[in-house]
């Protein structure tokens, strides 16, 4: 028996839990509108500067 065969057997310690979201990128519920808007904000700009006009 490898150590392969060994490490499929008992995984990792972190195999069972779900990823956390770090403190300094949460961000408060009550932001949340505002930063949804800033986000729909910059996907307009990028989609006007994609448009290519015809004379």
């Amino acid at each position: 028996m490898g150590r392969d065969n060994h490490n499929n057997k008992t995984g990792g310690n972190n195999t069972r839990s779900l990823p956390q979201t770090p403190k300094n990128q949460k961000i408060k519920p009550g932001d949340m509108k505002e930063e949804i808007a800033k986000e729909f904000a910059e996907l307009r700009k990028d989609k006007k500067k994609k448009q290519v006009r015809w004379p």
